[in-house]
């Protein structure tokens, strides 16, 4: 099975780095930066939230029929204490199957502090269509008299 990538504009931005990803784990790194903070100056719970749906979507991947990727169905984030300094985030598969897979993951300090926990599921897709044109639909007037 190939190895998965990060390939998202967003991930980047945040600078999340990929250390692996195989047989339905992964592992990541963010080293924390003063655009990550919130204003209590710990990390903000939109970015530990976002490193758990990576590590978590992930896991899953490496665990998905070659060429799918996955699409965030749920997730669920519980905050155990602040994050500061390095943050190391984990994945791990629990059950999978052909349209779907539940995962779980943590975050942790250079301390090894847990920071949070969450718990996921993700369906698999084969491929998202990307750039298509989406139409509103503009709502219907009855002409006078109806």
């Amino acid at each position: 099975m190939s190895h998965p990538s990060i390939q998202s504009g967003f991930i980047d931005h945040l600078g999340i780095e990929l250390i692996r990803a195989a047989a339905g784990e992964s592992e990541l790194r963010l080293p924390l930066a003063a655009h990550h903070m919130n204003s209590w100056e710990v990390m903000h719970g939109g970015v530990t939230m976002s490193l758990l749906d990576v590590a978590l979507s992930l896991a899953g991947r490496t665990a998905s029929p070659e060429g799918s990727g996955v699409v965030t169905v749920e997730m669920k984030t519980t905050f155990m204490q602040p994050g500061q300094g390095e943050m190391r985030a984990f994945g791990r598969v629990l059950h999978r199957t052909t349209t779907m897979v539940y995962c779980e993951g943590e975050v942790r300090d250079a301390q090894d502090k847990l920071v949070a926990k969450a718990m996921g599921t993700f369906k698999y897709l084969r491929r998202l269509a990307v750039g298509r044109e989406v139409r509103q639909q503009r709502p219907r007037v009855a002409p006078p008299g109806d």
